[in-house]
């Protein structure tokens, strides 16, 4: 696990550093190891992470709490439980070209979708929830 952690780190600082962005298999390998790290961190299980990916948002709290993880991996959530808007702007160079527009869209229309502050699961559920809808064929979150 501690070499997971360690590979996540590096693959992470990659893609914040990285100036020229990813590459969609890039992308799909980071976001492998994301879901690698939350999964069992979390319990989500394979069903509830694949009923999300095929627009199916009725799921169990841990898959909440599992987006939560793959979203604060990638800076995208505040301690407040908001969207970083400004953390996911900062990123956005680092998706392959072909998801850049579409993300950029979604991020301006889903940046306070999350409202349920209280709890850091249902607000990073409402806002993965708000970006798969606004473009399905564009979600790539874990």
């Amino acid at each position: 696990m501690c070499q997971l952690k360690f590979t996540v780190l590096i693959l992470v600082s990659f893609m914040l550093l990285n100036v020229t962005g990813l590459n969609e298999k890039q992308m799909k390998a980071a976001v492998k190891m994301v879901r690698n790290v939350c999964q069992p961190k979390f319990k989500a299980t394979d069903v509830d992470i694949d009923k999300m990916h095929k627009g199916d948002w009725n799921i169990d709290h841990t898959a909440m709490c599992y987006m939560h993880c793959a979203m604060n991996m990638y800076k995208l959530m505040n301690t407040d439980n908001s969207f970083n808007y400004q953390s996911a702007l900062a990123q956005l160079n680092q998706l392959p070209d072909s998801y850049k527009k579409a993300t950029e869209i979604c991020m301006e229309q889903c940046k306070d979708s999350a409202v349920t502050l209280s709890d850091k699961c249902i607000s990073a559920y409402e806002l993965a929830k708000c970006m798969y809808f606004c473009n399905p064929e564009k979600y790539f979150l874990p």
